[in-house]
């Protein structure tokens, strides 16, 4: 429609269809849920009633703005000096704002929702507020933002998948779960989809082939360097070390249709190089590993054949996760061994055999390519 605010409204839509669509035979074996939502969708709300005051700040959009206020408050190179960061949103709402700051409270995509679960508001988790500015190693807010004027928006922190409480007595009854059914603190969409891989030793990475390209390495060192667009999110002892890239998927949705990739793909050769080079970009700006703002996209020359076309993007988004994984060690992190791939991308074999030649690494699809099915893995966690 349009109307923008009403975005999180079809957010709750969604969710509560999802759980209507729970077949009624299963309703009563479920006893823990957990939520993954973008990093750095942020939603800002009233903090008595829990509505939106505006509409919400989605993940890859980036606010200038706000980057020289927030670059003056933190560390160089901090993780929050980017203009798309948690914070440059929050910053930026709060200096072209001039009423309801006092009864406001920040949270994420995945926190609103589960709000609506369990209704103790204002509670998120350390992978979501990593962009906000939170410090997962100390596991505390540091002393330089709790100093700032809007820290009373700030949500509590917790890990991800703690049992934040039972569910909401109306929202029990409708959907027929369990009294003792709990809802637990959720993580970010890629760090899901990392858990859903069960990549669990130092070396193995996981790209998530979805909308955008996000990378993440299982390290015992943490990197973080905002000049890069790398960041280090905490995975209990180990740090998960990586980015997210605006290629991806939405640059070939904009290009082909579903049916295309499948058929234009089924004729490309993987074991051939293209001699296209592309920055393929849904729209201008990149984040990782090039973090430029004013990056145009990069897609023409445009051949007569779509299968070479595609072949030529499909090999181009490659190199750029390679040159991600080769910056992630250039930084100091535990050499890649082996490449999971998740996301919608995953399903795609000859595109895998064209990163697995550019990668110079076996890649693999992961067993669970779904982010949700490593939410549910974060809930299992939760519910013990």
């Amino acid at each position: 429609s349009g109307n923008t605010k009403n975005w999180a409204g079809s957010w709750r839509t969604t969710l509560f269809s999802l759980l209507e669509d729970l077949p009624n035979s299963l309703r009563p074996l479920i006893y823990s849920i957990a939520i993954d939502g973008t990093s750095a969708t942020t939603i800002i709300v009233d903090s008595n009633t829990g509505d939106p005051i505006c509409r919400p700040f989605l993940y890859n959009e980036s606010y200038p703005d706000a980057l020289k206020v927030v670059k003056s408050i933190s560390p160089a190179n901090h993780t929050v000096c980017s203009g798309s960061s948690t914070l440059c949103k929050l910053v930026s709402w709060w200096n072209s704002q001039d009423s309801d700051k006092d009864s406001a409270i920040l949270l994420h995509q995945a926190d609103w929702l589960l709000w609506l679960l369990h209704g103790k508001l204002g509670v998120s988790d350390y992978n979501n507020a990593l962009k906000l500015g939170y410090d997962p190693e100390s596991d505390s807010y540091p002393k330089w933002l709790i100093a700032q004027p809007f820290s009373h928006m700030l949500p509590s922190v917790t890990a991800p998948g703690t049992s934040v409480g039972f569910l909401r007595e109306h929202v029990r009854m409708q959907f027929g779960f369990p009294e003792d059914c709990v809802v637990c603190t959720g993580t970010t969409d890629s760090i899901a989809a990392f858990l859903a891989a069960r990549a669990t030793e130092t070396g193995r990475a996981v790209t998530s082939l979805g909308s955008t390209l996000a990378v993440k390495l299982l390290s015992t060192k943490r990197v973080d360097d905002a000049r890069y667009g790398v960041y280090s999110h905490r995975l209990d002892d180990k740090w998960l070390v990586g980015g997210a890239s605006n290629t991806g998927g939405a640059v070939l949705r904009q290009i082909f249709t579903d049916k295309q990739l499948d058929e234009l793909s089924e004729q490309i050769d993987p074991t051939e190089s293209s001699h296209l080079d592309y920055y393929p970009l849904p729209a201008v700006g990149e984040r990782f590993p090039v973090a430029d703002l004013e990056m145009a996209p990069r897609l023409h020359p445009r051949p007569t054949n779509d299968a070479e076309y595609l072949h030529g993007i499909l090999e181009s988004i490659a190199r750029i996760e390679a040159k991600a994984y080769g910056l992630l060690k250039d930084l100091g992190t535990n050499s890649v061994e082996e490449v999971f791939t998740a996301g919608g991308g995953a399903k795609n074999e000859k595109w895998r055999k064209i990163r697995e030649r550019v990668l110079g690494l076996p890649v693999r699809r992961a067993i669970q390519t779904e982010a949700a099915y490593g939410a549910a893995l974060l809930a299992l966690k939760g519910a013990h």
